[in-house]
Parts: C-alpha cells; sequence; structure tokens
C-alpha cells in the first residue's frame, strides 16, 4: 500500500476513535464532520442498543473498525454493519438495530 494511503488511513481511524471517543463520553465538541462521519452518526440513531451496555458496544465496535481497518481501505464501517456481523456469529434474542433486522431477513 503506498505510504499516501497509509497516512490518510491513519488519519481516518485517528477520527474514527475521536468520534467514538466523543460517542462514549456523550457529547461532541466539534461542528465540523466528514461525510462518512455522518453517516456514521445518522446509523447509530438507526441502532436501538441499549444504555447500560452502549459503552461495551462502542468499544467492541471501535476493536473491530482497527482491525478492519488495518487489513483494508476505509471509510469504517457502520454501527448496523458491525452489529450484524456480531449477530451472524452469535444468535441473538433481539437484533439491537432495525437495519439488523432487515439485513438478517434477504
Amino acid at each position: 500500500m503506498p505510504e499516501e494511503e497509509l497516512s490518510q488511513l491513519e488519519v481516518q481511524l485517528h477520527r474514527f476513535n475521536r468520534l467514538v471517543a466523543d460517542l462514549m463520553h456523550g457529547a461532541t465538541a466539534r461542528n465540523t464532520f466528514l461525510p462518512w462521519e455522518i453517516a456514521i452518526l445518522l446509523d447509530l440513531e438507526d441502532c436501538q442498543v441499549e444504555r447500560r451496555r452502549r459503552i461495551e458496544i462502542l468499544r467492541q465496535y471501535q476493536r473491530a473498525v482497527g482491525r478492519q481497518m488495518e487489513h483494508g481501505p476505509g471509510p469504517p464501517m457502520k454501527l448496523s454493519e458491525f452489529l450484524t456481523m456480531r449477530a451472524l456469529r452469535r444468535p441473538a434474542k433481539t437484533p439491537p438495530c432495525a437495519s439488523v433486522d432487515s439485513r438478517l431477513a434477504s
């Protein structure tokens, strides 16, 4: 992978990690977002994550995105994609995201 692409992936991963850290703390201090960050925020709104498990799930999601970015190009996967992969590995009682339901049904 060319050095320029590696640099871009590092910046993207750093921005993603900052976004997730902000979400774990409950607020973002910035007002400018890249299109892929907005897509992640909107996707997060669609997902129904239990409050008591939210931080744990966001940490798992953050680690999964870190692995994804190590092996391939960005942008980071959405939370619904992570939850779908997780649900397919471990059958859950009820999927926590509406988009998970539609993907599993097809």
